[in-house]
Parts: structure tokens; C-alpha cells; sequence
């Protein structure tokens, strides 16, 4: 790589050795949801082992994003990347043959584990092998382009092999690219760690689990199952672990998370952005979904089909950002993008039971394509913002803000929903009233039990009033987003398009390459 030209055929064939172990494993995120019930029946896990089965990933890779994140810039992000590959591997080959559900659990925990190496090892070598800015958009865009466009294949690839083989192949699919990984990435990905940087706090590691897992299955436990006091105690406690991991942070020479990276101005805007417009639109997706299959009664692969808009907005918006931000600010680019995000929310709380299909894909096409720059772009300036040495834990943090903001979004929508669906259902006289006026699903359940007439009535009822809940849930996003938007395109106003030249008198502007 030259430091003039910037990055060279290397640098971008390197960048398709990050790319495929990334599409692939958000492949194997999202057919998990479908060889769920098959695999279920054949290990005989009960509700409580699913839920951990699907949880228990998700779990770790957000308690460990930290973690990993400073330790690779300890040890050298090449290589913490090259051991989490192996271990994702075989993670998936001991998931993939498992014989029980709790063999199956620990299998899924060593994959979160091994998981949340990827995402900041990955970030941090895109910022090492990209230094121009605008080459390091694009770069970060491709990278998350694949991510998107393995939540479109997902259902589809799952279908094909549940189709023709075993349940245990869907987890297999991530292995190929970890073992290509493991070849081509010591020739083409180069190495670095922070020299300067001490020995990894333990205590530091230890708060910080003992702060993210208690708050991130709190706010689960309390989409799932309302305001219980167990959720309740768990998000408490998560909040004070957090509070005396920030005062250790603050009293270290070298901290486990460095505290100073969000006096940059650029670096707590974005990453504030990824939080709070992930919460406000990613959890619709929830809403989706539940519309697809259990208001329209699609099937599985039928409801992927027409999420296939959203994630081909997704992908042209992630695309087409960096290249528009070279000659637009990035304030007006998220602040507009979210502006038009908030249409296609406003479209989907238009959408009836009945007719509203086409308002349901157009909306979440459109809440989509207008979330790009508000990856893209602002996952660039958090990369970029962190100084060299630093940046595979921005890279985590990054990484973390979406987890926590996806996490709070179904909390504190799904909970709305939940608020409104309860107070719209009708239940008819003599039909147990619990299960049927807890959710749609339980309704739908209960609805198969009845004589046909009476289940018509109550899934009608439901509907109904799911379809409510749907509504004011987008509302609110819609709303609160447009004031998201106002603070983003504040806060953002003086970082300046990525294509103009930095000149003496502003180079004290707070743009990406200024911070670094």
C-alpha cells in the first residue's frame, strides 16, 4: 500500500477474505430461526433449552465485543481474527453434530465467544489496510453490504438444505470461509497491535460481562415477558456493574475500554446515531416478521422473499454512501437518510391486516435504503475518528452501540406493542383468556384448538390488534428518529465531505482524518 495512492489490488483482494467469512456468518445467524423447530424435535429441547439455543449467541458476542476488541489491539488483530476463525469452525462442526440440546447450547456459546472476535478484528484491519478516508468508506460499505445480504440469503439457503439434508448442515456453512480464512489471510492481511498498550485488565473484563449480559437478557426478558421483577433486577444490576466498570476505566493508565475516544465530538455522534437509529427502526423488523407469517400467514421462505426489498435497499444505500459523502457533508447525509426512513415508517403504520402487504415490504424498503448512511458513514467515523492504535475497540464499541440499540428497540417497542395488542384483543366469551391476550402467537395457538368459527373470530380479533400495536410502534420510531435526526445533523455539521481537501486554516475541523 502506498501512502500517496492508497490502498492497492492486495489491500482490496484482502478485503474479499474479510468480506465472505462475514456474509457467511450472518448466513448462519439467520437460518438458525428456521432448522429451529426441526432440530428442537430431534433433541427434544423443551422452550427454555430453544430459547437458550437462540439467545445464548447472541449473549456472548455482545458481552465479549469489548473484550476482544482491546485485546486484539494487545496481541495483534491478524491474529486474534485468525484464532477466532478457528474457533468459530470448529464451534460449528460440534454444533452441527450435536446430540443434545445442552451439547447444542455450549456449541452456540463457543460460537458467540469466537464470534464477537470477527466484527472488530475485521473493522480494525480495514482501518490499517485503508487509510485513505474515502478508500475506508467504501471498504466498510462492502463489508457491510455482505453482512445485510446474508440476512436476504439466510432463509433461502436454509430452506434448500433443510430440503435435502440434515438440520446440522445449516450450521456448516460458515466453515469453508473460516478455513479460507485461515489460508489466505496471513499472505494478504497485514498485522498490527499497539506496541505501547500494558497487559488486558482481567478486573476490567470481568465488570464489563458483568454489566453487558445482565442488561442485554433483561431488556429480552422484558420484550418476551413484560415487566417481570427477575428482568428487572438483571438490568439494575447490569447498570451498576457498568457504572463501576466506567469508574475503573477512568482511574486506569491503560483501560480495558479507553474513555477519552468520546471526547471526539465526530466518534459520540455516530456512534449515538448507530444506537438510536438501530432501536428505532431495526426492531420493526420484529414487527415485520410477526405481520409476514402470523397476520398474512406467509411461510417462512415466503416471508424472506418479500424482506428481499429491504435488504436490496439496504445493500444500494450502503453502496452508494460513501461515494455521495465524498462531496456531502455526513451530517446531511444521516440526518437525510433517517428523514427518509421516517417515510417508510409512516408507511408501514398505514398497512392493514387485510390489504397492507405492499405498504409492508414498500415501507421497510424504504426504512431501509434510508438507514445507510447511518451505517456506513457512521461506522466510518467511529473507525476513523479512533486514533490507529485504538481502533479495533472502536471497532467494538461500534459493534456494541448496534447490539444495545437492537436490544432496547425490542425492550422498549416490543413492549408498546405489546401495551396496545392487549388493550384492542377481544377474546370471545368461554376462550381462556391468558395465552390469546398475552400475543398474537399465543392467540394463533390458541386459535387452532377452537371450533373454526370461534378461532376465526379470535384470530380476526388479534390481528387486528396486533396490526395497532405495529402502527404505534412505527409512530413513535418515526417521531422520536426525526429528533435523532436533528441532534446527528447538529452535532455532525462541521465534519466536512470525505473528497475535499484538508486546508491550513481548517484543519482543526473535526473531520475523520484530523482525529486520527
Amino acid at each position: 500500500m502506498n501512502a500517496t495512492t492508497g490502498a492497492g489490488k492486495r489491500e482490496w483482494v484482502g478485503l474479499a477474505v474479510l468480506a465472505l467469512p462475514t456474509l457467511l456468518v450472518s448466513i448462519d445467524v439467520f437460518v438458525l430461526l428456521l432448522a429451529l423447530p426441526r432440530l428442537s424435535t430431534d433433541l427434544g429441547a423443551g422452550s427454555t433449552a430453544q430459547l437458550w439455543i437462540m439467545d445464548v449467541y447472541g449473549f456472548l458476542i455482545a458481552g465479549f465485543l469489548i473484550t476482544m476488541g482491546s485485546l486484539g489491539d494487545r496481541i495483534g488483530r491478524r491474529r486474534l481474527l485468525l484464532i477466532g476463525a478457528a474457533g468459530f469452525g470448529a464451534a460449528s462442526v460440534l454444533a452441527a453434530y450435536s446430540t443434545s440440546a445442552g451439547m447444542l447450547i455450549v456449541a452456540r456459546a463457543l460460537l458467540g465467544i469466537a464470534g464477537a472476535t470477527l466484527a472488530p478484528s475485521t473493522l480494525g484491519l480495514i482501518s490499517n489496510m485503508f487509510t485513505v478516508p474515502r478508500q475506508r468508506a467504501v471498504a466498510i460499505s462492502v463489508w457491510m453490504a455482505c453482512f445485510m445480504s446474508g440476512a436476504a440469503l439466510g432463509p433461502l439457503v436454509a430452506g434448500v438444505l433443510l430440503d435435502h439434508f440434515w438440520w446440522g448442515s445449516v450450521f456448516l456453512l460458515g466453515v469453508p470461509a473460516m478455513v479460507l480464512l485461515l489460508v489466505l489471510g496471513p499472505f494478504l492481511l497485514p498485522e498490527y497491535r499497539d506496541a505501547g498498550a500494558g497487559r488486558i485488565d482481567l478486573p476490567s473484563v470481568g465488570l464489563s460481562l458483568a454489566a453487558i449480559l445482565p442488561l442485554v437478557y433483561g431488556l429480552k426478558e422484558l420484550a418476551r415477558s413484560g415487566w417481570q421483577p427477575i428482568p428487572i433486577a438483571a438490568v439494575v444490576a447490569g447498570a451498576a456493574f457498568g457504572w463501576v466498570f466506567v469508574r475503573r476505566q477512568h482511574r486506569l493508565a491503560d483501560p480495558l475500554l479507553d474513555l477519552r475516544l468520546f471526547a471526539h465530538r465526530a466518534f459520540s455522534a455516530a456512534l449515538g446515531s448507530i444506537m438510536f437509529g438501530t432501536m428505532l427502526m431495526g426492531a420493526i423488523m420484529m414487527f415485520i416478521a410477526e405481520y409476514f407469517q402470523l397476520v398474512r400467514g406467509l411461510s417462512p421462505l415466503q416471508a424472506g422473499l418479500c424482506m428481499l426489498p429491504g435488504v436490496g435497499g439496504s445493500m444500494v444505500s450502503f453502496l452508494a454512501s460513501p461515494h455521495l459523502a465524498r462531496r456531502v457533508r455526513p451530517a446531511y447525509l444521516i440526518g437525510g437518510g433517517m428523514v427518509v426512513s421516517v417515510c417508510g415508517l409512516l408507511l408501514i403504520a398505514s398497512a392493514d391486516p387485510v390489504s397492507g402487504l405492499a405498504a409492508v415490504v414498500i415501507g421497510f424498503g424504504v426504512t431501509n435504503f434510508g438507514a445507510g448512511p447511518m451505517v456506513t458513514l457512521g461506522t466510518d467515523l467511529v473507525v476513523g475518528s479512533a486514533p490507529v492504535e485504538k481502533a479495533g475497540s472502536a471497532g467494538a464499541m461500534n459493534q456494541t452501540s448496534g447490539e444495545f440499540g437492537f436490544a432496547l428497540g425490542i425492550a422498549a417497542l416490543g413492549s408498546l406493542g405489546t401495551v396496545v395488542y392487549r388493550g384492542k384483543v377481544s377474546v370471545p366469551a368461554g376462550v381462556p383468556a391468558g395465552a390469546a391476550r398475552d400475543s398474537l402467537a399465543g392467540a394463533v395457538t390458541v386459535a387452532g384448538r377452537l371450533p373454526s368459527s370461534v378461532g376465526t373470530q379470535l384470530l380476526d380479533s388479534a390481528r387486528v390488534a396486533f396490526v395497532s400495536g405495529m402502527h404505534v410502534a412505527a409512530t413513535v420510531s418515526a417521531v422520536l428518529l426525526i429528533v435523532v435526526a436533528a441532534v446527528v445533523a447538529t452535532l455532525l455539521r462541521n465534519v466536512r465531505p470525505s473528497g475535499e481537501p484538508v486546508e491550513p486554516d481548517t484543519a482543526d475541523e473535526p473531520r475523520v482524518e484530523a482525529l486520527r
